[in-house]
């Protein structure tokens, strides 16, 4: 199979291997070198923030941390 990059450096991946791979419209990809070549796999999907620190209370958290700091400049 053989693709043409296009003008702004982009390259249709050949339709039969993205149904192979699942690659669908809007998926992330990961490319590297590996050797004389450029490979390429589908990206983990990033996990979502919402809803990741719910339960914690990041203010009493930073400002023990900030309590901790002026300990260790006041001993200085």
């Amino acid at each position: 199979m053989t693709s043409r990059v296009g003008p702004k450096g982009q390259v249709v991946i050949p339709k039969e291997l993205r149904d192979q791979l699942g690659i669908q419209p809007g998926d992330r990809m990961d490319f590297w070198l590996e050797g004389d070549h450029v490979a390429g796999h589908r990206a983990e999907p990033a996990t979502p923030l919402r809803g990741r620190i719910r339960g914690q209370s990041l203010t009493s958290e930073l400002v023990a941390q900030r309590a901790h700091e002026r300990e260790r400049e006041d001993i200085r």
